[in-house]
């Protein structure tokens, strides 16, 4: 049995952990946090700890994890490049899985992205991302979103610093041959739409994943915690997680 802490309790996140947690038996919640309460205290006979909450909280959640050697799932989004390379560093310590989405139907989604873009290549397709979630949503695009366009990124050999066209506004000028879109909608309670859009002269194909509830990330995030239990120390995601790689 994995004894799991779960960050961020009170939250829309924390609380579909706690459920998806308690319908999996090989885990158990035997602690919790939320921000204000004492984390080495939670930490206590803990072995792994599952955390959706706010990317600025991430630095002290690793550093209290290195010191009591605790095994890590982090869910959150819209962290810095230096909060990631902290995370990577740690994982050279610590085993922890990283992921942008815990959803399995997402996963799939990175995986057939990354196929249909080695077919649809960009010599005839041009390549559009649309992502949709609920007004309280603070981090643009969504970690999902940024992930897709990072595999997007890698099979092309574009850059998202210079290729990346993030929304467009004004006189522009015509498509780049090389410009990949990023669109970010907002409103409503919606959890989470992801569209990957490949458009030709006389078709298009569109690959789509619409979640409804959180419990199916939070559902991926426990099946990672104890995918976990055994494995040494490094840096894994979900794909690992399900066997894509």
């Amino acid at each position: 049995m994995i004894n799991l802490l779960v960050t961020g309790k009170s939250g829309r996140m924390g609380q579909a952990v706690l459920q998806a947690a308690e319908a999996n038996p090989a885990v158990t919640v035997t602690a919790t946090h939320d921000a204000g309460e004492d984390l080495i205290k939670a930490l206590t006979g803990v072995d792994c700890v599952i955390d959706f909450t706010m990317h600025k909280f991430t630095r002290e959640l690793v550093e209290a994890a290195l010191k009591n050697g605790t095994r890590l799932v982090i869910g959150t989004t819209g962290h810095t490049d230096e909060e990631r390379e902290m995370v990577k560093e740690a994982a050279k310590t610590l085993p922890i899985v990283f992921a942008a989405n815990y959803s399995v139907g997402v996963n799939t989604l990175f995986w057939l992205t990354s196929r249909a873009a080695q077919i649809l290549t960009q010599d005839r397709f041009d390549i559009e991302v649309v992502e949709m979630h609920h007004r309280h949503k603070i981090d643009a695009p969504s970690g999902t979103a940024r992930r897709l366009l990072e595999i997007l990124n890698e099979e092309t050999g574009t850059s998202y610093q210079t290729d990346i066209a993030h929304g467009r506004v004004g006189n522009v000028g015509p498509r780049k041959p090389r410009e990949i879109g990023m669109h970010t909608l907002r409103g409503g309670d919606v959890v989470g739409d992801h569209t990957v859009v490949f458009a030709a002269d006389g078709e298009r194909v569109e690959l789509t994943h619409k979640a409804s509830s959180r419990l199916t990330f939070a559902a991926g995030a426990v099946r990672a915690a104890a995918w976990l239990a055994d494995k040494p120390a490094g840096l894994y995601d979900m794909q690992d997680v399900l066997g894509l790689k």
